[in-house]
């Protein structure tokens, strides 16, 4: 019996790069007893909508696209109680998700074969404010702007080269900030410069968070809070502590909790996804335990 699977492209995303083995990858949907119905973004926002209107009618929804595109997805998949499950075919620059999830990158063909051999998983989805979600991570502080404030063009002609001129731009612009987080296991106070909540074990292509450290389905999200340090060498320290993937500086706490609540002196500027999520002085975050099962 042939299943019915919806197909959202965003043909933006990656440089056009989905068109690559596009034909095979859905010659091998067919093979694997698919009926596929593909659906095409034209702007921001349109992901979200298609898979809420019409995801209802299908055994199961893929995406292609970056982590912008799966983010929408999932937000208008959330707004069904018993949503099919996701599958994803990367086309992004930093491609967080896939680099968690094990997924070939800008390989239409391969991330077809993998969903077709793959198996459904709880995945938590996170919740931003009321009314908006978040796939992995919605963050503040140091290097957040870079992934929306690179321009389109330099996205589309150097990929992730483009993040990381980007962020070397931004050196002399890092600002700490009066901040209070109240999460599941108490209360931090003091001046930050970066915080974030997430559920992935890549972030901006980057930075990795130790694969025994994070859980894509439990419940419990993952709290990261860089403080401003008090001598300069501290920065030096922190840095070190990241990219080797230790951990162990004290100005950087990484937490678990299932929600935070973020508290600042001033308007701060937030990203979703990757994009940007706006300017908030307070705002709530939350893990909604697995509503979605995502296929690998």
């Amino acid at each position: 019996m042939e299943k019915r699977l919806m197909l959202i492209v965003n043909p933006a995303a990656g440089r056009g790069g989905y068109t690559y083995n596009f034909a095979e990858a859905m010659h091998a949907l067919a093979k694997g007893g698919y009926t596929v119905t593909l659906f095409f973004t034209e702007k921001r926002g349109d992901a979200a909508d298609l898979a809420d209107c019409f995801s209802e009618s299908y055994d199961n929804v893929v995406c292609i696209g970056g982590d912008g595109t799966l983010s929408e997805v999932m937000a208008g998949l959330m707004r069904h109680e018993c949503p099919p499950p996701l599958g994803y075919i990367p086309m992004g620059t930093a491609n967080d998700v896939a680099t968690t999830l094990g997924i070939p990158k800008n390989d239409c063909l391969a991330a077809v074969n993998r969903f077709l051999n793959g198996k459904p998983h709880p995945f938590d989805v996170g919740g931003f404010g009321e009314n908006d979600y978040f796939a992995y991570i919605a963050a503040f502080g140091a290097f957040t702007e870079v992934s929306y404030a690179t321009p389109q063009n330099q996205k589309k002609a150097l990929g992730h080269l483009a993040y990381v001129l980007q962020g070397m731009s931004t050196l002399g612009k890092i600002e700490s900030v009066q901040t209070k987080v109240e999460y599941d296991g108490g209360v931090v106070e003091g001046k930050l410069l970066y915080g974030s909540m997430s559920n992935s074990t890549s972030v901006a292509g980057i930075v990795k968070l130790p694969e025994e450290m994070v859980c894509l389905g439990d419940g419990m999200s993952e709290l990261v809070l860089v403080k401003e340090p008090l001598y300069f060498t501290g920065f030096g320290e922190i840095l070190d502590s990241v990219l080797s993937g230790r951990f162990d500086c004290d100005d950087l706490l990484v937490l678990h909790t299932t929600k935070a609540k973020f508290t600042f002196d001033k308007p701060v500027a937030w990203t979703r996804d990757g994009e940007n999520g706006g300017v908030h002085e307070s705002i709530e975050l939350r893990n909604y335990h697995a509503p979605i099962e995502m296929v690998f």
